[in-house]
């Protein structure tokens, strides 16, 4: 029997390969889909760890999720349902009791809050507030840009440098200088520019630390938290959200938008290399020796495993080949998912079953007291350390969905930064057993009753990262969103329009513009950019 040409092969089923198989599906194409797991979804995946307990292993929030995509596969119809965060809790240092600072996904509310710890960061927060949707709204059209290489005098990259020129002519000067400066400046330094209260700065300031090898006060993290500040939900700027039945549920909907245009998926299926045949590549070799062919080939892996593992070296120039291999892809985050037999009490806002400690189960919860904390937390990770007290950020699955736990029981999910991927001595048990204790000795200071609540835990390394969901380095961003890794320089100069140099082969992943986050962006761009070749 002669094998089956497709006229692509997609290597990843996480969220950005399934929606590129969706897209060139939609466009009549044939698609096969290969996970090397059991599961697809990547690192937006939902598990049972602990029977009846059900956790989003790694990515656990959801704003950055791109609206066309969400209408053009019809998501929705195919299971999406995404349940707001309501508020931000930040349980303040000061005593057994403490003090707190609440934001909330209502702006009024929010300055009222802040009015309470100081008035004159209550009239700042409206100007920010401002400012920040201005600077999102003007760099949100470069997200569906294609970028442009400017060293080349092709049709396709001149035209999209015009585009480019354009979007830059349409702001306004006090929006030109602000992106400029977003792009630059530390986190730290644009929030003490405008904010007193050291929570509401520690808090804000750690939306440009996340997934980074950096510190607050490092330059470029404030970009970091405008990318984070883009998220949409429903078409509006609004808080973070979960979905239904977990980041799995996002990857579910997805699947089976892809599944209902005809996308084949096939799981437990490693691909080992890329074929190659006459400079082009025709398919994939899997793991267990078998061939599939193909027009294309895309990869939704990271940069590294796309071009320093799938392809043999000598089809590549030496100098992209090294610039991958520089690529920044370091991970700095772990996760601990905890399963509990009751909530802990956090101390400064008691839990009463109801009213305003009620809502705080349900909304985000914020170890990040001040910038200098997490700053401190930043040094022990720059020698090879794990943070003693670290940034945490943690939210309540099951009050949001109790369909994550038995009754009456509930799940905790706690991003943790900082958790170094090349920790001195390395990865191993002990070093786990000593980020989970770290973790539940952080928020013991907070929620003193945690512990005598915990049925389970599950601590994820960024080793394990790299390990269980197959990502470089562990980097939750498939590499830093650092000034020389965005945009025309995201993964390398000169190939950062979805294509590679070799042919008919083709990146939509994380690593490619415009960055990680479950934002789906990679994938569509890159099925749009093969639609426009023409398959060659």
């Amino acid at each position: 029997m002669i094998p089956k040409q497709y006229d692509a092969i997609i290597i990843g089923g996480g969220h950005n390969g399934l929606v590129a198989g969706a897209y060139l599906a939609r466009a009549g194409k044939t698609v096969v889909v290969l996970e090397r797991r059991h599961i697809v979804g990547g690192a937006a995946v939902t598990e049972e760890i602990f029977p009846g307990y059900k956790f989003t292993e790694f990515s656990y929030v959801v704003s950055l999720l791109r609206p066309e995509i969400i209408r053009d596969l019809e998501l929705p119809k195919h299971g999406l349902k995404i349940l707001p965060l309501p508020s931000t809790f930040t349980p303040m240092d000061g005593g057994s009791r403490g003090d707190y600072l609440a934001l909330w996904d209502d702006h009024d509310l929010t300055r009222r809050e802040i009015y309470r710890h100081s008035p004159k960061d209550a009239e700042a927060y409206e100007e920010y507030g401002r400012i920040m949707a201005r600077a999102a709204k003007a760099i949100k059209p470069i997200i569906n840009l294609i970028p442009p290489d400017p060293s080349s005098m092709s049709v396709r990259d001149l035209m999209g440098l015009l585009k480019v020129g354009q979007y830059a002519a349409g702001l306004s000067e006090k929006e030109l200088y602000l992106v400029a400066k977003l792009a630059t400046q530390s986190s730290a330094d644009l929030l003490e520019e405008w904010f007193e209260t050291d929570a509401l700065k520690g808090t804000k300031a750690a939306s440009g630390i996340i997934g980074t090898y950096l510190g607050p006060r490092s330059p470029g993290t404030a970009y970091v938290l405008l990318h984070h500040y883009m998220g949409e939900i429903d078409g509006a700027f609004r808080a973070w959200g979960f979905a239904k039945n977990g980041s799995g549920g996002v990857s579910g909907s997805i699947f089976n938008a892809a599944r209902a245009l005809g996308v084949e998926v096939r799981v437990n299926c490693a691909v080992q290399q890329v074929k190659v045949k006459n400079g082009r590549a025709v398919g994939v070799i899997l793991e267990n020796g078998d061939e599939i062919h193909s027009r294309v080939v895309i990869s939704a892996a990271d940069p590294k495993r796309t071009f320093l593992q799938f392809v043999e070296q000598k089809h590549l120039p030496d100098d992209f080949v090294a610039s991958i291999q520089n690529y920044r892809t370091r991970g700095s985050s772990g996760k601990v998912n905890i399963a509990l037999s009751k909530l802990p009490d956090f101390t400064a806002l008691p839990y009463a079953g109801n009213g305003a400690n009620s809502v705080l189960h349900r909304g985000a919860v914020s170890i990040s007291p001040s910038i200098d904390y997490i700053e401190r937390a930043y040094d022990d990770a720059k020698y090879g350390r794990i943070s003693r007290r670290p940034y945490i950020d943690m939210i309540f699955p099951s009050m949001i969905d109790p369909d994550m736990a038995p009754p009456g029981h509930h799940v905790m999910s706690c991003f943790v930064q900082y958790a170094p991927y090349d920790i001195e001595g390395g990865w191993n048990d002990a070093k786990r057993d000593q980020l989970g204790e770290a973790v539940i000795a952080t928020i013991e200071q907070y929620a003193p009753n945690l512990r005598e609540c915990i049925v389970g835990m599950q601590v994820i390394s960024p080793k394990d990262i790299e390990t269980i969901a197959g990502i470089s380095g562990g980097n939750i961003f498939h590499g830093e969103l650092l000034l020389h890794q965005i945009f025309f320089l995201r993964p390398t100069p000169q190939w950062a329009d979805f294509r590679t140099p070799l042919k008919g082969y083709y990146f939509g992943a994380s690593g490619a513009h415009p960055g990680g986050g479950v934002m789906g962006a990679p994938g569509m761009l890159a099925a749009q950019e093969i639609l426009k070749d023409g398959m060659r």
